[in-house]
Protein backbone atom coordinates (compact mmCIF):
# COMPACT_ATOMS: atom_id res chain seq x y z
CA UNK A 1 0.00 0.00 0.00
CA UNK A 2 2.80 2.40 0.92
CA UNK A 3 4.58 1.75 -2.38
CA UNK A 4 1.37 2.46 -4.29
CA UNK A 5 0.89 5.73 -2.42
CA UNK A 6 4.53 6.67 -3.01
CA UNK A 7 4.17 5.90 -6.70
CA UNK A 8 0.99 7.96 -6.86
CA UNK A 9 2.70 10.87 -5.13
CA UNK A 10 5.64 10.64 -7.53
CA UNK A 11 3.29 10.74 -10.51
CA UNK A 12 1.47 13.69 -8.97
CA UNK A 13 4.72 15.58 -8.40
CA UNK A 14 5.87 14.89 -11.95
CA UNK A 15 2.55 16.09 -13.35
CA UNK A 16 2.61 19.28 -11.34
CA UNK A 17 6.20 20.02 -12.39
CA UNK A 18 5.45 19.56 -16.10
CA UNK A 19 2.92 22.33 -16.54
CA UNK A 20 1.94 24.51 -19.46
CA UNK A 21 3.19 28.06 -19.62
CA UNK A 22 0.74 30.74 -18.51
CA UNK A 23 -0.18 31.75 -22.08
CA UNK A 24 -0.51 28.13 -23.22
CA UNK A 25 -2.77 27.32 -20.27
CA UNK A 26 -4.97 30.37 -20.91
CA UNK A 27 -5.19 29.61 -24.65
CA UNK A 28 -6.15 25.99 -24.11
CA UNK A 29 -8.80 26.83 -21.53
CA UNK A 30 -10.25 29.58 -23.72
CA UNK A 31 -10.53 27.07 -26.59
CA UNK A 32 -12.21 24.53 -24.30
CA UNK A 33 -14.67 27.08 -22.91
CA UNK A 34 -15.50 28.43 -26.38
CA UNK A 35 -16.19 24.93 -27.71
CA UNK A 36 -18.15 24.05 -24.57
CA UNK A 37 -20.51 27.03 -24.80
CA UNK A 38 -20.90 26.68 -28.58
CA UNK A 39 -21.83 22.99 -28.44
CA UNK A 40 -24.07 23.37 -25.40
CA UNK A 41 -25.82 26.35 -26.99
CA UNK A 42 -26.70 24.17 -29.99
CA UNK A 43 -27.69 21.23 -27.80
CA UNK A 44 -29.66 23.55 -25.52
CA UNK A 45 -31.58 24.78 -28.58
CA UNK A 46 -32.37 21.17 -29.48
CA UNK A 47 -33.62 20.48 -25.94
CA UNK A 48 -35.74 23.66 -25.97
CA UNK A 49 -37.22 22.73 -29.34
CA UNK A 50 -38.03 19.22 -28.10
CA UNK A 51 -39.87 20.29 -24.96
CA UNK A 52 -41.67 23.17 -26.64
CA UNK A 53 -43.38 20.99 -29.25
CA UNK A 54 -45.45 18.03 -28.10
CA UNK A 55 -45.03 16.24 -31.43
CA UNK A 56 -41.49 15.25 -30.40
CA UNK A 57 -42.29 14.04 -26.88
CA UNK A 58 -44.84 11.60 -28.36
CA UNK A 59 -42.27 9.97 -30.65
CA UNK A 60 -39.91 7.35 -29.10
CA UNK A 61 -37.28 8.15 -31.70
CA UNK A 62 -37.00 11.77 -30.55
CA UNK A 63 -37.25 10.82 -26.87
CA UNK A 64 -34.15 8.64 -27.25
CA UNK A 65 -32.44 11.38 -29.23
CA UNK A 66 -33.07 14.11 -26.67
CA UNK A 67 -31.88 11.77 -23.91
CA UNK A 68 -28.60 11.40 -25.80
CA UNK A 69 -28.33 15.19 -26.20
CA UNK A 70 -28.91 15.78 -22.47
CA UNK A 71 -26.45 13.00 -21.69
CA UNK A 72 -23.89 14.71 -23.97
CA UNK A 73 -24.46 18.04 -22.22
CA UNK A 74 -23.86 16.47 -18.81
CA UNK A 75 -20.76 14.63 -20.00
CA UNK A 76 -19.36 17.74 -21.67
CA UNK A 77 -19.97 19.80 -18.52
CA UNK A 78 -18.17 17.27 -16.30
CA UNK A 79 -15.27 17.02 -18.77
CA UNK A 80 -14.96 20.81 -18.91
CA UNK A 81 -15.07 21.17 -15.10
CA UNK A 82 -12.40 18.49 -14.62
CA UNK A 83 -10.20 20.05 -17.32
CA UNK A 84 -10.39 23.60 -15.96
CA UNK A 85 -9.95 22.56 -12.32
CA UNK A 86 -6.89 20.53 -13.29
CA UNK A 87 -5.27 23.78 -14.44
CA UNK A 88 -6.46 25.88 -11.49
CA UNK A 89 -6.02 23.49 -8.56
CA UNK A 90 -4.08 20.55 -10.10
CA UNK A 91 -5.43 18.29 -7.35
CA UNK A 92 -8.94 18.11 -5.90
CA UNK A 93 -10.66 16.45 -2.97
CA UNK A 94 -10.99 12.68 -3.38
CA UNK A 95 -14.70 12.69 -2.51
CA UNK A 96 -15.38 15.36 -5.14
CA UNK A 97 -13.28 13.41 -7.63
CA UNK A 98 -15.37 10.28 -6.93
CA UNK A 99 -18.57 12.22 -7.58
CA UNK A 100 -17.32 13.70 -10.87
CA UNK A 101 -15.91 10.38 -12.08
CA UNK A 102 -19.12 8.52 -11.32
CA UNK A 103 -21.15 10.92 -13.46
CA UNK A 104 -18.48 10.89 -16.18
CA UNK A 105 -18.50 7.08 -16.36
CA UNK A 106 -22.30 6.90 -16.33
CA UNK A 107 -22.64 9.33 -19.23
CA UNK A 108 -19.75 7.79 -21.17
CA UNK A 109 -21.29 4.31 -21.09
CA UNK A 110 -24.79 5.68 -21.68
CA UNK A 111 -23.94 7.00 -25.14
CA UNK A 112 -23.16 3.69 -26.93
CA UNK A 113 -26.12 2.01 -25.21
CA UNK A 114 -28.37 4.86 -26.33
CA UNK A 115 -27.05 4.50 -29.89
CA UNK A 116 -27.91 0.80 -29.83
CA UNK A 117 -31.45 1.58 -28.63
CA UNK A 118 -31.93 4.14 -31.40
CA UNK A 119 -30.67 1.67 -34.01
CA UNK A 120 -33.13 -0.99 -32.79
CA UNK A 121 -35.98 1.54 -32.93
CA UNK A 122 -35.12 2.39 -36.56
CA UNK A 123 -34.85 -1.33 -37.39
CA UNK A 124 -38.33 -2.02 -35.99
CA UNK A 125 -39.78 1.02 -37.79
CA UNK A 126 -38.47 -0.15 -41.18
CA UNK A 127 -38.52 -3.94 -40.95
CA UNK A 128 -41.66 -4.33 -38.83
CA UNK A 129 -43.68 -1.15 -39.42
CA UNK A 130 -47.08 -2.66 -38.63
CA UNK A 131 -46.02 -3.43 -35.04
CA UNK A 132 -43.82 -0.38 -34.49
CA UNK A 133 -46.53 1.60 -32.71
CA UNK A 134 -47.28 -1.31 -30.34
CA UNK A 135 -43.63 -2.19 -29.63
CA UNK A 136 -42.01 1.25 -29.47
CA UNK A 137 -44.19 3.20 -27.08
CA UNK A 138 -43.11 6.30 -25.15
CA UNK A 139 -43.60 4.48 -21.83
CA UNK A 140 -41.32 1.64 -22.90
CA UNK A 141 -38.82 4.17 -24.18
CA UNK A 142 -38.51 5.74 -20.73
CA UNK A 143 -38.08 2.24 -19.26
CA UNK A 144 -35.25 1.66 -21.75
CA UNK A 145 -33.64 4.94 -20.68
CA UNK A 146 -33.81 3.78 -17.05
CA UNK A 147 -32.15 0.49 -18.03
CA UNK A 148 -29.46 2.41 -19.91
CA UNK A 149 -28.54 4.32 -16.74
CA UNK A 150 -28.63 1.10 -14.71
CA UNK A 151 -26.29 -0.67 -17.15
CA UNK A 152 -24.03 2.39 -17.17
CA UNK A 153 -23.76 2.21 -13.38
CA UNK A 154 -22.94 -1.51 -13.16
CA UNK A 155 -19.23 -1.30 -14.18
CA UNK A 156 -18.28 1.59 -11.84
CA UNK A 157 -20.29 0.91 -8.66
CA UNK A 158 -18.17 -2.13 -7.63
CA UNK A 159 -15.08 0.07 -7.95
CA UNK A 160 -16.57 2.59 -5.54
CA UNK A 161 -17.57 -0.13 -3.05
CA UNK A 162 -14.06 -1.61 -3.28
CA UNK A 163 -12.55 1.80 -2.56
CA UNK A 164 -14.86 2.34 0.43
CA UNK A 165 -13.95 -1.09 1.81
CA UNK A 166 -10.18 -0.84 1.40
CA UNK A 167 -9.35 2.81 2.07
CA UNK A 168 -9.48 4.66 5.44
CA UNK A 169 -11.86 7.60 5.79
CA UNK A 170 -9.02 10.13 5.81
CA UNK A 171 -8.20 9.06 2.26
CA UNK A 172 -11.48 10.61 1.07
CA UNK A 173 -10.50 13.91 2.69
CA UNK A 174 -7.12 13.99 0.93
CA UNK A 175 -6.38 15.48 -2.49
CA UNK A 176 -5.57 13.70 -5.73
CA UNK A 177 -5.06 14.31 -9.44
CA UNK A 178 -8.54 13.36 -10.59
CA UNK A 179 -8.57 10.46 -13.02
CA UNK A 180 -10.13 7.01 -13.05
CA UNK A 181 -6.82 5.15 -13.12
CA UNK A 182 -5.30 7.37 -10.42
CA UNK A 183 -8.28 6.93 -8.11
CA UNK A 184 -9.10 3.29 -8.86
CA UNK A 185 -5.46 2.28 -9.34
CA UNK A 186 -5.75 -1.34 -8.25
CA UNK A 187 -4.67 -3.61 -11.17
CA UNK A 188 -7.79 -5.75 -10.69
CA UNK A 189 -10.05 -2.71 -11.10
CA UNK A 190 -8.17 -1.54 -14.19
CA UNK A 191 -8.45 -4.98 -15.77
CA UNK A 192 -12.15 -5.16 -14.91
CA UNK A 193 -12.66 -1.75 -16.50
CA UNK A 194 -10.98 -2.83 -19.74
CA UNK A 195 -13.02 -6.04 -19.93
CA UNK A 196 -16.32 -4.25 -19.25
CA UNK A 197 -15.57 -1.70 -21.97
CA UNK A 198 -14.83 -4.47 -24.46
CA UNK A 199 -18.07 -6.27 -23.58
CA UNK A 200 -20.20 -3.12 -23.87
CA UNK A 201 -18.69 -1.98 -27.15
CA UNK A 202 -18.83 -5.45 -28.69
CA UNK A 203 -22.50 -5.72 -27.73
CA UNK A 204 -23.30 -2.35 -29.30
CA UNK A 205 -21.29 -3.11 -32.45
CA UNK A 206 -23.21 -6.35 -32.97
CA UNK A 207 -26.50 -4.50 -32.68
CA UNK A 208 -25.44 -1.75 -35.08
CA UNK A 209 -24.06 -4.17 -37.67
CA UNK A 210 -27.15 -6.42 -37.50
CA UNK A 211 -29.64 -3.55 -37.75
CA UNK A 212 -27.65 -1.84 -40.52
CA UNK A 213 -27.64 -4.87 -42.80
CA UNK A 214 -31.27 -5.73 -42.08
CA UNK A 215 -32.32 -2.17 -42.91
CA UNK A 216 -30.05 -2.20 -45.98
CA UNK A 217 -31.83 -5.28 -47.32
CA UNK A 218 -35.16 -3.63 -46.60
CA UNK A 219 -34.05 -0.47 -48.41
CA UNK A 220 -33.75 -2.36 -51.70
CA UNK A 221 -37.48 -3.00 -51.75
CA UNK A 222 -38.63 0.11 -49.90
CA UNK A 223 -38.53 3.84 -50.44
CA UNK A 224 -36.42 6.70 -49.17
CA UNK A 225 -37.43 6.16 -45.51
CA UNK A 226 -35.49 2.91 -45.36
CA UNK A 227 -32.47 4.49 -47.01
CA UNK A 228 -32.58 7.37 -44.54
CA UNK A 229 -32.79 4.89 -41.65
CA UNK A 230 -29.80 2.99 -43.07
CA UNK A 231 -27.78 6.21 -43.31
CA UNK A 232 -28.79 7.17 -39.78
CA UNK A 233 -27.59 3.84 -38.42
CA UNK A 234 -24.36 4.32 -40.37
CA UNK A 235 -23.91 7.68 -38.65
CA UNK A 236 -24.55 5.93 -35.34
CA UNK A 237 -21.59 3.74 -36.26
CA UNK A 238 -19.48 6.86 -36.77
CA UNK A 239 -20.57 8.10 -33.35
CA UNK A 240 -19.62 4.76 -31.86
CA UNK A 241 -16.18 4.98 -33.47
CA UNK A 242 -15.74 8.31 -31.73
CA UNK A 243 -16.90 6.67 -28.49
CA UNK A 244 -14.11 4.12 -28.88
CA UNK A 245 -11.58 6.95 -28.67
CA UNK A 246 -12.69 7.36 -25.06
CA UNK A 247 -11.21 3.94 -24.32
CA UNK A 248 -8.24 3.81 -26.69
CA UNK A 249 -7.39 7.52 -26.37
CA UNK A 250 -5.20 7.12 -23.27
CA UNK A 251 -3.30 4.26 -24.95
CA UNK A 252 -2.69 6.27 -28.13
CA UNK A 253 -1.71 9.28 -26.06
CA UNK A 254 0.83 7.20 -24.12
CA UNK A 255 2.36 5.82 -27.33
CA UNK A 256 2.60 9.26 -28.91
CA UNK A 257 4.11 10.75 -25.77
CA UNK A 258 6.80 8.08 -25.83
CA UNK A 259 7.52 8.92 -29.47
CA UNK A 260 7.30 12.73 -29.08
CA UNK A 261 8.02 13.50 -25.40
CA UNK A 262 8.60 17.20 -26.11
CA UNK A 263 4.95 17.59 -27.13
CA UNK A 264 3.46 15.64 -24.21
CA UNK A 265 1.23 18.47 -22.97
CA UNK A 266 0.00 19.35 -26.46
CA UNK A 267 -0.76 15.68 -27.21
CA UNK A 268 -2.70 15.41 -23.97
CA UNK A 269 -4.75 18.47 -24.92
CA UNK A 270 -5.44 17.18 -28.45
CA UNK A 271 -6.51 13.84 -27.01
CA UNK A 272 -8.92 15.68 -24.70
CA UNK A 273 -10.43 17.62 -27.63
CA UNK A 274 -10.90 14.54 -29.84
CA UNK A 275 -12.22 12.31 -27.05
CA UNK A 276 -14.44 14.62 -24.99
CA UNK A 277 -15.33 17.61 -27.17
CA UNK A 278 -15.63 16.80 -30.87
CA UNK A 279 -17.94 13.74 -30.53
CA UNK A 280 -20.54 16.08 -29.02
CA UNK A 281 -20.80 17.82 -32.43
CA UNK A 282 -22.22 14.71 -34.11
CA UNK A 283 -25.66 14.57 -32.45
CA UNK A 284 -26.77 18.05 -33.61
CA UNK A 285 -25.64 17.18 -37.16
CA UNK A 286 -27.45 13.84 -37.27
CA UNK A 287 -30.81 15.13 -36.05
CA UNK A 288 -30.67 18.91 -35.84
CA UNK A 289 -29.65 19.27 -39.49
CA UNK A 290 -30.47 15.97 -41.25
CA UNK A 291 -33.89 15.30 -39.76
CA UNK A 292 -36.38 17.39 -41.72
CA UNK A 293 -38.97 17.74 -38.96
CA UNK A 294 -36.50 18.67 -36.25
CA UNK A 295 -34.66 20.99 -38.63
CA UNK A 296 -37.88 22.84 -39.44
CA UNK A 297 -38.79 23.48 -35.80
CA UNK A 298 -35.20 24.24 -34.81
CA UNK A 299 -34.86 26.76 -37.63
CA UNK A 300 -38.11 28.40 -36.53
CA UNK A 301 -36.81 28.61 -32.95
CA UNK A 302 -33.48 30.14 -34.00
CA UNK A 303 -35.17 32.67 -36.33
CA UNK A 304 -37.46 33.74 -33.50
CA UNK A 305 -34.45 34.35 -31.28
CA UNK A 306 -32.73 36.39 -33.98
CA UNK A 307 -35.85 38.48 -34.55
CA UNK A 308 -36.31 39.09 -30.83
CA UNK A 309 -32.69 40.10 -30.56
CA UNK A 310 -33.11 42.54 -33.45
CA UNK A 311 -36.21 44.11 -31.90
CA UNK A 312 -34.52 44.50 -28.52
CA UNK A 313 -31.50 46.01 -30.26
CA UNK A 314 -33.72 48.66 -31.88
CA UNK A 315 -35.54 49.44 -28.65
CA UNK A 316 -32.36 49.62 -26.60
CA UNK A 317 -29.65 51.01 -28.93
CA UNK A 318 -27.29 51.71 -26.07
Amino acid sequence: MNSDIACSCAKEEKTILTKDSYMAAVTKNVIVMALYFSINYINGSLVHTFFRHEIFSENPRYVLFIHMVINDMIQLTIAMVMHVTSYIFYTINVSLCCFLLMIAVFTTLNMPLNLASMAVERYIAICNPLRHVQICTVRRTYIIIGLIWLMGAIPILPDLFYLLATQPMQFFNSRIICGRDTLFYDPYLIEKKNISHMVYLSFVWLILVYTYFRVTFAARAAGSDARKARNTILLHGVQLLLCIFTYIGPLLEGLLVLRFPAFALDLKFMNYIFVHILPRFISPIVYGLRDQMFHKYLKRHLLCNVQKGGIQGKIQPF
